[in-house]
This record gives C-alpha cells, sequence and structure tokens, in this order.
C-alpha cells in the first residue's frame, strides 16, 4: 500500500514494516470500507433505492479479540472495579494509585503482565499512570480511560454530574427569588422566610428542575392573589386549582372534574349516582342483562360512572320514550304501580354521571320528556334538559299516568 502521509512524501508500505496500533486499525478499516464503497456504487447503478447491508466484521471494535478477551478475564476484574470507581471520582484523570489486596495467584500473574514487574506479595499499590502508559505501548494502543470505556460500560465524570445537578437546581432558586421579586408579594417579609424554608426544605428527588420551576411560579401566582395587596379571595379549592394552571374556572361539571385531573387530583367515580327505572338496553353484557332483569322486577338502579364506563350497549329499544324527573319519589311511585316506562332521576340539579348517562342515551336516538319542579332551580333545570336533549314536556306524554295503577297494561 501507499500512504500519503505528507504532502510531496510517500512511503511504501509492506508486512515487514513497523506499524503502531492506530495505523494497522487505519490501515485494516481503508480495506474495509473500500470494499465496501465499491459495493455501494455497482449497486447504485442497478437499485439505487434497495437497502444496503454493511458488514465490517471487527471494524468497530478499539481492541483486538485476544487482548480483549485477557483484559476481560476474572484475573483483572478487581482492578477495573477499583480503577473505575478511582478515575470517575477524578474528573476521569488516570492519576492518583490504587491499592488491591489479598490477590489471588491468578491475579498477582495479571497484574505482574500489565505492570511489567513480578508482584510476589499479596498487596499492591498500583500508579494509575503505569497502566496507563503500559496499555498505550502494547497491542491495546489505547490509555487508561479508553480502555475502560472499550470494555464498557462507559465512565461517568461524577464531580461534573454533581455540579450539573447543582447549577440546575440553583436556576431553579433563581427562577423563584425572581419571581417573587417581580410579584406584588415583593414588599411583604414573609415570601423571603418561605423561600429561605422551602430551599433548606428542598424538593423531592422525583421531581425535575423544569417540573419544580413552573409549580414555584404557580404557586407564586396563587399565594398572590391569596395574600397579595387586593386580596381577591376565590371562592373554593377549584377556583386555586384554575388559577393555578392558568385557566378559567369551568361553569360545569365536566369541565371542573377535568381540571381536578389537570391538578392531579381524580375524582372517584363510584360514590355518585344516576337513579334510574325501567331501562331495557339491548346489549348482551352483563350489566345490560342486569338492568333488564331489573326492570322486569319492576326495581330502581343505581348507575355509577363505572358502570357507564363498562356499558358496552345501551340502546334502549326502537322508539323508546324516556322520563326525565327530579323528584325521587315519582321513581318510587312508578315502582310501586309497576309502570314500565323508563325512567331517568336527576334527584334536585342533576350530577355529572346523570349528565353522562342522559348524553350516552341521546347518542341512541331516544326521545325525551321532562318533569320538574315549579321553583327557580326547576326552571333551570328544565331549561337545560330541554335545550340539551330537545326534550318535551313529560304532561303531553301522560307524565301523570306513571303514578296511576294499572299503568304497566297502558304501557
Amino acid at each position: 500500500m501507499v500512504e500519503d502521509a505528507a504532502p510531496g512524501r510517500r512511503r511504501r508500505l509492506t508486512g515487514r514494516t513497523g506499524l503502531s496500533q492506530g495505523e494497522q486499525r487505519v490501515l485494516s478499516y481503508l480495506v474495509l470500507f473500500a470494499a465496501a464503497a465499491a459495493h455501494f456504487t455497482s449497486l447504485a447503478e442497478s437499485a439505487p433505492y434497495a437497502p444496503r447491508l454493511i458488514l465490517l466484521d471487527d471494524g468497530v471494535s478499539g481492541l483486538p479479540s485476544a487482548t480483549r478477551g485477557w483484559l476481560t478475564g476474572p484475573g483483572l476484574t478487581r482492578l477495573w472495579e477499583g480503577v473505575r470507581k478511582r478515575l470517575e471520582s477524578n474528573r476521569v484523570l488516570a492519576t492518583g494509585s490504587l491499592r488491591l489486596t489479598a490477590l489471588n495467584t491468578q491475579e498477582r500473574n495479571d497484574l505482574s503482565l500489565l505492570l511489567g514487574e513480578p508482584l510476589t506479595r499479596s498487596a499492591v499499590t498500583v500508579r494509575l499512570d503505569v497502566p496507563d502508559a503500559r496499555l498505550r505501548a502494547s497491542a491495546a494502543g489505547l490509555g487508561l480511560r479508553e480502555t475502560l470505556e472499550e470494555l464498557g460500560p462507559p465512565l461517568t465524570d461524577r464531580r461534573a454530574a454533581r455540579a450539573d445537578v447543582a447549577a440546575r437546581w440553583e436556576q431553579v432558586w433563581s427562577s423563584l427569588s425572581w419571581s417573587l421579586d417581580a410579584s406584588p408579594l415583593a414588599g411583604q417579609e414573609w415570601p423571603r422566610q418561605w423561600y429561605d424554608l422551602l430551599r433548606r426544605a428542598g424538593v423531592p428527588r422525583e421531581v425535575t428542575s423544569e417540573a419544580a420551576i413552573w409549580t414555584l411560579q404557580q404557586a407564586v401566582q396563587v399565594l398572590t392573589v391569596l395574600l397579595g395587596p387586593e386580596r381577591n379571595f376565590p371562592r373554593g379549592r377549584g377556583e386555586l386549582a384554575a388559577l393555578a394552571h392558568g385557566t378559567e374556572f369551568p361553569d360545569d361539571a365536566a369541565g371542573r372534574r377535568a381540571l381536578w385531573r389537570l391538578a392531579s387530583v381524580t375524582p372517584d367515580e363510584a360514590s355518585s349516582t344516576a337513579l334510574t327505572y325501567g331501562l331495557r338496553p339491548v346489549g348482551e353484557g352483563w350489566r345490560e342483562r342486569a338492568l333488564r332483569e331489573r326492570a322486569d322486577h319492576h326495581a330502581e338502579a343505581h348507575l355509577t360512572r363505572r358502570d357507564l364506563h363498562d356499558l358496552h350497549d345501551l340502546r334502549p329499544p326502537a322508539g323508546t320514550l324516556i322520563h326525565i324527573c327530579e323528584n325521587p319519589r315519582v321513581v318510587e311511585a312508578a315502582a310501586d304501580a309497576a309502570c314500565v316506562r323508563p325512567l331517568v332521576c336527576t334527584s334536585g340539579s342533576a350530577a355529572m354521571v346523570v349528565l353522562t348517562l342522559l348524553d350516552a342515551l341521546a347518542t341512541t336516538g331516544c326521545r325525551f320528556a321532562y318533569h320538574g319542579d315549579f321553583d327557580w332551580p326547576g326552571i333551570a333545570l328544565a331549561n337545560r334538559v330541554i335545550r340539551h336533549y330537545e326534550a318535551g314536556p313529560a304532561v303531553a306524554h301522560g307524565h301523570r299516568g306513571l303514578r296511576a295503577p294499572g299503568c304497566s297494561q297502558s304501557g
């Protein structure tokens, strides 16, 4: 081969030419890459978009296989473990020394070969610059740090890592200090005491610095509303959650539940229920069959949000008219009279679970009829049901018949 190492100078390399480990690798890689390039050039002419498989044999390894096998043997395991700890605590520099004790025969033999001196005692102090120089001059051709990284896993500069973590957390406290100084709380004494208390207490380890900055900034906003000069107190915890997330407080129950989930507070889905009677969904799941069986026995049913999630087919028979009432006493009267007409009771102002049920029923194409109290809350609820579900007045559909004896025969 011919090496163009410098302009104007050419050197012919033969099998007898003395080469360093780095030069040997370069020559090996050149042959492999030249072969791959020639293959790709010929392939591109006939199939330019064909997948290309690269096989470079041992080209990606920094250590000869025989050298790697010896370095990873049991005789040097304790040495590499100690050296790794020392390097990672010393800015990954091959300086200082390492003490090894209680050496067995194989460890003494392998250390003797690595250090270039016979070891006869059971303990030895290894200056790290010695194996660093010996490895560079050996078949490995790499320094101590590079050899350990080849053997894996990669080394970590623990001092630099700690400094980086400290810098990121210093940014957290600087951000909080700036937020307090820029807020209307700046003129009060307690915010600085609160800042000092937080800094001494620290932040849980699982919280990232980015999350801590965001959370503390939101906390400053909430405290400004609660304890700032204007003291515009929110009406409850829900408005505090909205303030902390920079959103308006929702007017509806669904929006409020979504807001609580945004604040990592999950409302339970078992305590609130929708009171129903006579629902006969056509689905074949056990929940659907249970509702039909209760309807056959003229028994009311309470459905939770969990039930609504698991009801796979809530469709009633085609053309079903579902009555909506406000007072649970109407459901009792319908059950006592063995009525067959389906009922959904709001039990006063409709809870979220009731609205969820009505939404699900509305998607099936059934019709609604509403009857409620003639007072301001009842009128508000009636307007809401009529507007959202196009419900007609229950009187027009014979709502009084729900309380009459024998209404099951009249349908």
